[in-house]
């Protein structure tokens, strides 16, 4: 069949990758993607956010799936009216998509459900919240309400710091997703990430990973969109598996069907590992970045088949396969990322990288001319398989030496808890 991939970035240059290799697959059109997704598919510039284009550009080209990447185009409501036209699409309606697209709607459906997270306070203007600031103290998380680009939290370790993270989402930092601040106890722990396909009734739980949110190494600096994952994450043991789907995703996933706007496509799963047990920090709506990379590289299953079942309603008969290996991923950021940084900076020695064992996702890039140039923040995935952490982790460092790219930096110990754990 002829697909449709929305997006641009390594997550999609992961899935473009996987979709490609699909028996199901006739003709790959991506919208509008990037330099290293034009080995995939037929690059296509559509404006996502102009809705009736998209179907219109489908009802041309005989379009018979679309597969929605990135959370906004979900959250403005493209799969609804895809839909509508009679087009079978990958993603949650945009009701369902509020999972992310509001952290409260995701604290209120937890209330309701029982689902373990942390204790929280919601609120639309400046005094109250600087108010409860003061009662909870610190360490304590800011979170603006909305979509900021996975830049709307911050972990405060300071009252100062929490003040100033408030008034930045009040002052309009985070536009229109800082009109409401959630404040959240600062949970203690292990992070990881959990995925899950859900049909609107079914659920298949896909591998966990580990990624790594902040700049620098050490876990210093500012929180990123992620510099780095792998999977799957030690921390995540058989017990911690059980234990998310019978406590947090099962009541989840029932809950919005009681309310009438079910949920399909993935749902990303962030948790927090605590001595009292899982616990839920968000849920993301598409596939995380840049985990899908390292859930791509292990699955040996077809990934055409897995989310047209998310689409049809038969994902009960689906069970899909990833290998034993190790996967994991280091993100190549432009220098000053996540601040501001230099577009257009030539990256050089790519074509000596990939091999059966290691994939350059690219994220922010383009072509100028016969150049390659770095178009965005996170820049490359560079993504390398092993039969351990160490090795995978190895392989991975190892082709980012032969990349000649100046401008760019990555972190150096990615995977560093999952190495002491031995």
């Amino acid at each position: 069949m002829n697909i449709l991939l929305i997006g641009s970035g390594g997550r999609e240059h992961a899935l473009a990758w996987a979709i490609a290799k699909s028996k199901h697959t006739d003709t790959l059109f991506i919208a509008p993607g990037n330099a290293g997704m034009e080995e995939c598919g037929q690059l296509v510039q559509i404006d996502v956010d102009d809705h009736a284009a998209v179907a219109e550009f489908c009802a041309d080209e005989n379009v018979q799936f679309v597969v929605v990447g990135p959370e906004q185009p979900l959250v403005d409501g493209l799969s609804d009216v895809l839909r509508e036209c009679g087009l079978k699409v990958f993603g949650p309606s945009q009701a369902a998509a509020q999972l992310e697209g509001s952290k409260y709607f995701t604290k209120a459906l937890c209330d309701e459900m029982n689902v373990p997270t942390a204790a929280y306070g919601k609120f639309d203007a400046l005094e109250p919240a600087l108010a409860y600031l003061q009662e909870q103290g610190a360490p304590i998380v800011i979170k603006a309400d909305g979509l900021a680009a996975g830049k709307g939290v911050t972990v405060a370790e300071t009252l100062e710091q929490a003040e100033a993270a408030v008034r930045d989402c009040f002052d309009g930092t985070f536009g229109e997703a800082g009109a409401s601040v959630v404040i959240e106890e600062c949970l203690v722990g292990e992070e990881a990430s959990l995925f899950a396909l859900s049909d609107g009734k079914n659920i298949v739980l896909l591998p966990s990973a580990q990624d790594h949110k902040r700049a620098f190494d050490g876990d210093k600096g500012p929180n990123t969109g992620g510099m780095g994952a792998y999977s799957p994450a030690p921390v995540m043991t058989e017990e911690m598996l059980e234990r998310t789907r019978k406590e947090i995703i099962e009541p989840s996933i029932k809950g919005m069907a009681d309310r009438g706007t079910p949920f399909t496509g993935v749902l990303f799963i962030g948790l927090m590992i605590t001595t009292d047990g899982p616990k839920l920090i968000e849920y993301n709506v598409r596939f995380g970045d840049p985990e899908c990379q390292v859930l791509m590289m292990r699955l040996k299953s077809d990934i055409v088949e897995l989310l047209s079942a998310c689409a049809d309603g038969t994902l009960n008969e689906e069970n899909p396969q990833f290998d034993d290996t190790v996967a994991l991923t280091v993100v190549m950021a432009a220098d000053g990322y996540p601040g501001s940084y230099e577009k257009g900076t030539q990256i050089r020695g790519l074509e000596s990288v990939d091999d059966e064992n290691v994939k350059v996702f690219h994220a922010g890039t383009k072509r100028d001319g016969d150049k390659l140039v770095a178009n965005g923040g996170r820049v490359l995935n560079v993504t390398a398989k092993g039969t351990t952490v160490q090795e995978a982790r190895d392989r991975a460092y190892a082709a980012i030496d032969k990349i000649d790219w100046p401008e760019g930096f990555c972190r150096k110990d990615i995977a560093w808890r999952a190495i002491e754990r031995g």
